[in-house]
This record gives C-alpha cells, sequence and structure tokens, in this order.
C-alpha cells in the first residue's frame, strides 16, 4: 500500500488539506512542496517519500506554510468558506435550472438509511459480527446527512465565527 501523504497533510495542515481539493490546488502544492522539499515544484512521488519519513521539524515546517498561505488568501481576498458556499450555490442553481430531482431523492434514501441503521443499532438484537459494521455504516450515513442538510440549508453560523476568531489571533500574532 503507498504511502498517502495527503491523510498526512489534512492532520497537519487541514487549510492546506481544503485547498487540494479546489481550485487553490497548485498554490497549496507549491506551498507544501517550497515547506517540505525547499522548492515549490516538487513531484508527487518527492512530496510523498518526504512526508512519509517526516520528522517533527518537517512537521512543523509544513504547520507555518499553511499559516503563512491562510495569510496570503487574506491579503489576496481569497476565502476558503467563500469558495466552498459559491460551489454549493452553483450546484443548488444547476439544480433548479434543470429542475433534477436526483439529488433530493438522494437525500431522502440517505437519510431513511440513516434513521433505519441507527433503528436497527437500538432495538434490534444484531449479531456481534454485524455490530461495528453497523455503526461504521451509520458514522457513514450520518456524515452523509450532515453534507446534505449543508447543501440544502447553509453551514451554521460557526463558520463565521471561526473566521472571526482567526481574525482575532491573527492581529494579536501581528
Amino acid at each position: 500500500m503507498t504511502f498517502d501523504w495527503k491523510t498526512l497533510v489534512e492532520t497537519v495542515a487541514p487549510t492546506l488539506a481544503t485547498a487540494l481539493g479546489g481550485p487553490l490546488a497548485g498554490m497549496a502544492t507549491q506551498a507544501i512542496s517550497a515547506a517540505v522539499l525547499g522548492k515549490p515544484d516538487g513531484a508527487h512521488d518527492e512530496l510523498s517519500a518526504a512526508l512519509e519519513s517526516a520528522t517533527p521539524d518537517t512537521l512543523l515546517k509544513l504547520k507555518q506554510a499553511e499559516q503563512d498561505f491562510a495569510v496570503k488568501m487574506k491579503e489576496l481576498g481569497i476565502e476558503a468558506e467563500k469558495i466552498a458556499a459559491n460551489d454549493r450555490d452553483s450546484a443548488r442553481k444547476r439544480e433548479m435550472a434543470v429542475k433534477d430531482k436526483v439529488p433530493a431523492h438522494l437525500a431522502y434514501f440517505v437519510f431513511a438509511g440513516f434513521f433505519a441503521t441507527l433503528a436497527a443499532i437500538i432495538f434490534v438484537d444484531i449479531p456481534a459480527a454485524a455490530h461495528d459494521i453497523l455503526l461504521s455504516m451509520c458514522a457513514s450515513l450520518g456524515t452523509l446527512a450532515i453534507t446534505i442538510t449543508t447543501y440544502y440549508y447553509g453551514s451554521s453560523s460557526g463558520s463565521a465565527q471561526k473566521t472571526a476568531m482567526i481574525d482575532q489571533l491573527m492581529k494579536k500574532e501581528g
């Protein structure tokens, strides 16, 4: 099994990891490469090898790269939450324009599956071998249910509060 360096980045530098999955992937990869390899144009294999054998110093450099990346995005006026919100908004607009019922039907199935699995865990005597599988399935369906709720109703105000707290911390450090 090959080492997945992106999983390590998700743990140490979640902002950079989030950027890897979107339109800022190039900038995020350059930041990670510069921090870990000392050059902005490192190849995937180089990054994987360097992060697989990462030292605490390397992880500290990665964390610093994340902080620098966040500051740079703020300077450029790029807000990760705004990008994610625009992505959800475009999906909603597409759904309205083509009158696509598939997302709504999938949402019903996910919620039905989640509550059915939850009820089975609570009320049905399940063999021990299947219990862990049902718990895992319930957790996955619960995550999907949260994602669906966010899609249809937006995220909580916690995101705005988190941004305000980060801004306050940045001002204290700067």
